[in-house]
């Protein structure tokens, strides 16, 4: 196998889907921010994955993508242990922007009352993981002419 370097910022600043997984094991798809060299996720007691980072905060996120017809196949691991920290609108909004386009008129109502509701009421919060360990993988091939 060949490793190939990326621009990994770049990479995570695609709406790509990220897979963290928790003590259990337990594995689960999110929606995720990259910024400020932190994984950033929606979360909120209604959530499972609320109780399980209170109840053991170390965590392994997986963001990947595989294409077969470009042969790009490009994986970034983190570990580390997930804090629980209070939510903010601002960072909310560019989390979800990066998704669901910039005009939130066009936004599932469920998705707007992260950004409107009372976060005190609601218990929305963000888990952040600032990766202890964070590894990159490059294993594009050639695709063969067809």
């Amino acid at each position: 196998m060949t490793s190939h370097s990326f621009d990994v910022d770049a990479f995570l600043q695609q709406p790509l889907v990220a897979r963290v997984a928790t003590s259990g094991p337990t594995v689960r798809p999110l929606w995720f921010l990259w910024e400020d060299g932190a994984f950033w996720v929606l979360t909120g007691p209604w959530t499972r994955l609320f109780d399980r980072v209170k109840n053991d905060p170390n965590v392994a996120l997986v963001v990947d993508e595989c294409d077969l017809v470009t042969g790009r196949v490009q994986q970034v691991i983190a570990r580390g242990q997930a804090e629980l920290v209070p939510f903010d609108v601002p960072r909310g909004r560019r989390k979800l922007s990066r998704y669901l386009g910039t005009d939130e008129a066009l936004w599932d109502e469920r998705f707007v009352g992260y950004l409107y509701d009372d976060p005190s009421e609601r218990g929305t919060t963000w888990l952040r993981l600032t990766p202890a360990s964070l590894t990159v993988s490059d294993l594009s091939y050639s695709v063969a002419p067809s």
